[in-house]
């Protein structure tokens, strides 16, 4: 493999960026959660409700990442800009390949009874405001996660080859967002509405232009002119998970001899 296949593409670098921030954002909320919960304060997360500075600034960049998504832009990954005309590069199909609605049903289904649990453990006081602000907190983490290194839904629901043709990718936000609909508040329901009509638009751009979501009939989704490479990430932690499960699994059958012949010999 060549040294331009191992290099850093800028999409990559930030997506890396975006995990690192996500994670600080969630590791600081909870720390701060959890003070103010054994400080019993009052507050939700104590100190930083009392600057909403801070809260405002937090509010601005998801925001200001959701509006990127409205119009094309070189800051985002193919996986949500093939929408767009200006990403629609034709080839001899005109009919794209048939996709089965069922797996994106499964996906929307799995994820409502997800959040319908958790919305019915905080209609029951099990968990709090504060619980439902850290798991889209996690969300929006774990959405860097299945960018990176793994997807559930790509492996398990929808069985596409990459991020770049993923059927749900625009999905993000609204998942991300998803618990925030149990909070009232300007910030959570904006960035939730923010989110769903972004939702909305992709959908109707998935009705309206098929062909454009198509590697069949889009060229700009296929190998050779993917300038990202994003799959070699998921590739390179697996062939490093295949690796090194061989080599435990050598590991441990040496112990398991060693110990038979240990045995042998004390009888």
């Amino acid at each position: 493999m060549s040294d331009k296949k191992h290099r850093l593409s800028k999409i990559s670098a930030l997506h890396y960026f975006k995990l690192v921030f996500r994670s600080i954002l969630l590791i600081c909320a909870a720390i701060s959660y959890i003070v103010n919960r054994i400080h019993n304060s009052g507050k939700i997360f104590g100190e930083i409700e009392r600057l909403p500075v801070i809260l405002g600034v937090i509010w601005i960049i998801f925001v200001l990442e959701m509006l990127l998504r409205f119009s094309p832009s070189n800051a985002e990954s193919m996986g949500c800009q093939k929408q767009f005309k200006k990403n629609f590069i034709p080839t001899q199909h005109t009919e794209p390949a048939k996709r089965s609605s069922r797996s994106t049903f499964l996906v929307a289904a799995a994820w409502f009874a997800l959040n319908a649990v958790i919305g019915i453990l905080y209609y029951m006081n099990i968990i709090d405001e504060g619980i439902l602000l850290l798991i889209s907190l996690a969300y929006s983490v774990c959405d860097m996660i299945c960018i990176l290194f793994f997807c559930p839904f790509q492996t398990w629901f929808m069985k596409n080859k990459c991020c770049g043709s993923c059927r749900i990718y625009n999905w993000d936000f609204a998942m991300m967002f998803t618990p925030l609909v149990f909070i009232p508040h300007p910030y959570t329901w904006s960035l939730l509405g923010i989110a769903l009509l972004l939702l909305v638009v992709w959908e109707l751009a998935v009705w309206r232009h098929p062909e454009r979501f198509s590697e069949k009939t889009n060229a700009c989704l296929s190998c050779a002119n993917c300038k990202e490479k994003l799959c070699h990430h998921k590739k390179q932690l697996r062939h490093f998970l295949r690796t090194n499960r061989n080599n435990l699994i050598l590991k441990g059958n040496a112990v398991i001899d060693k110990a038979k012949n240990a045995t042998k010999k004390q009888k």
